[in-house]
């Protein structure tokens, strides 16, 4: 079937995929929206990704991440600060994260946390059906008309009387999306599922006491945070909106952003609301920059790489530093663990150690955190309250007496533990079963009673290529090769449980790609995306996701509302 729609009044955009809900989504006012964006700011976009590539390529050849001397005086000033909190980003002190599924919708809007992030990036495997299904989801949740059925028949309805402040997180800067073409060229995915749920949705939030608020993720550098600022300020121009009523947060998810995270602040100020620990991207993004610079850059065992390792201490309380100092919010990092109501003991001991990170998190500064599964919720919110009472945050603590410290972020040779012929094993499985799941449209799985996502992932495969390029030894002596993975890869391939459907060998593929090739590709998803998931149309739909018609008689579709720019309209 030939899947190929000219949507656009002007001719410019094509669209190569369908899926279910997608005329509540890509109304013709939206695109119009969506290209005016595209117009205005791809060519910056390119021109930032070609200077991720050559600071990339300066770290291979030794360049040290740093404190930038053009940016000093932003840093040194110490009267500037964020717009203050934004109505129900008050009081963080739990936030539960997930893709925007149906039904997880349904039970984050259930949670009991204060706000749910909303995730189209790590969380979310960017298959089509999902990039609408995900955009239906929100308009849904936000207008409280929100039900789901499972095939068994069991009915999810939102039952909370209050429920979390939506956060949005779009796919980052470097993910292109290529179901839709402005003159043959793909747009930003991230400014697709930014533009989407901002022009659907903002007179919506903002009546009803929130706001459009959104998580960046994978920023590089203060130019990636200005890019995003003035996307905001066109935006809200554009759709008549106040400007500040926009708010963001940044995950401080890459080594480069760790030395900018005042500047990037600064970048946003008028639309900041925080920043966040994004630990596992962190990691990987160590381990990237890092990846051929010898055995002193190479970490051990991802398990035993947790935040009281010292570089992991520095970056979480030289953020908390950051945000507190400028009166934006810290928020902490991720808790992992899915509970096991079958293995009672286990699942003790799990909450435990994620009460202990949690309790460290609010002792250090920080004003919340991220769980991943509504198990959790209550853990969180009992290490932050004990620490919080009915403050809703603890913004006046600003930490002067952390360092700021460039050397600490980066030195590595203070890591404890070592590498493991199972921590090796470990990095192949959750490789291999987080592609799978991924290429099937799934983006947060729970293997071993962990939630992995892309992050995780990242971390898995880009550990076994540093191990290979290093020549790095397991604990018993014994030299990680690219021989001895692929054994590992084989004798995992005879294990697995095969069914029908199942995208196996094409994973393993892409494993093998991502891990054990020479040529190190900077993004899982990225070579996974241009290789096997193509334009989303090869493979038929398993399970899609259902998407309910909006009912009769309810508010009209954002698509009707005016616009104050002339070109746009006339667009």
């Amino acid at each position: 079937m030939d899947t190929t729609t000219d949507r656009s009044t002007t001719g410019r955009i094509r669209i190569t995929a369908t899926a279910e809900g997608q005329e509540r989504v890509l109304t013709e006012h939206a695109l119009a929206f969506l290209l005016q964006l595209h117009d205005r700011f791809e060519p910056t976009r390119q021109h930032l990704l070609q200077v991720r590539r050559q600071r990339r390529a300066a770290f291979a050849d030794g360049a040290d991440p740093g404190f930038r001397d053009e940016t000093r005086r932003i840093r040194e000033d110490a009267s500037w600060r964020v717009a203050p909190p934004a109505p129900g980003l008050e009081d963080r002190r739990v936030e539960i994260t997930g893709p925007i599924e149906r039904k997880m919708t349904i039970n984050a809007l259930n949670s009991g946390a204060k706000v749910w992030l909303a995730d189209c990036e790590d969380a979310s495997s960017p298959l089509w059906r999902n990039v609408i299904a995900s955009q239906v989801n929100l308009q849904d949740a936000i207008r409280e008309r929100i039900a789901f059925t499972s095939q068994e028949g069991k009915e999810y309805r939102v039952t909370a009387e209050e429920t979390p402040t939506i956060v949005v997180r779009p796919r980052g800067w470097h993910l292109d999306e290529h179901r839709i073409l402005v003159d043959g060229v793909p747009m930003s995915g991230a400014l697709v599922d930014f533009g989407l749920h901002l022009f659907h949705n903002a007179d919506e939030l903002v009546a009803r006491g929130r706001g459009p608020y959104f998580y960046l993720p994978k920023l590089e550098s203060h130019e990636e945070a200005r890019l995003w600022n003035e996307v905001f300020v066109v935006a809200q121009r554009l759709l008549v909106l106040p400007q500040g009523t926009i708010r963001a947060t940044v995950l401080i998810e890459t080594i480069t952003a760790a030395f900018e995270m005042e500047e990037i602040l600064w970048e946003l100020r008028d639309h900041a609301a925080g920043l966040n620990a994004g630990r596992w991207d962190y990691l990987f993004s160590i381990i990237k920059a890092f990846r051929l610079r010898g055995p002193a850059f190479v970490l051990p065992d991802r398990r035993s790489i947790t935040m009281t390792q010292p570089f992991m201490r520095a970056y979480t309380e030289q953020l908390v530093r950051a945000c507190h100092r400028r009166g934006a919010h810290a928020i902490g990092g991720m808790a992992a663990f899915v509970p096991n109501a079958k293995d009672r003991e286990a699942t003790e001991r799990a909450l435990a150690a994620v009460a202990a990170d949690k309790a460290r998190e609010a002792g250090d500064g920080f004003d919340g955190s991220w769980v991943a599964h509504p198990g959790l919720v209550e853990t969180c919110r009992e290490a932050f309250t004990a620490v919080l009472g009915d403050a809703p945050h603890q913004l006046a603590r600003t930490r002067d007496d952390v360092p700021v410290d460039g050397a600490a972020l980066i030195d590595l040779s203070t890591a404890e533990g070592s590498i493991t012929e199972a921590g090796l094993r470990s990095n192949v499985e959750i490789g291999i079963r987080y592609c799978e799941a991924w290429l099937r449209g799934h983006g947060a799985v729970a293997i071993h009673s962990l939630m992995e996502d892309a992050a995780t992932a990242e971390i898995s495969r880009s550990q076994v290529w540093q191990w290979i390029a290093n020549e790095s030894e397991t604990e018993d002596g014994r030299t990680i090769t690219r021989e001895r993975c692929e054994a590992l890869v084989a004798a995992l391939e005879h294990e697995l449980e095969r069914h029908e459907g199942d995208r196996f060998d094409e994973a393993i593929a892409l494993f093998r790609e991502t891990a054990l090739e020479e040529a190190y590709p900077a993004f899982l998803t990225l070579a996974g995306t241009e290789r096997y998931l193509g334009e989303g149309t090869r493979r038929p739909s398993t399970g899609s996701i259902p998407v309910q018609p909006a009912p009769e008689g309810s508010a009209p579709e954002a698509g009707e509302r005016g616009f104050e720019d002339e070109a746009l309209e006339a667009a």
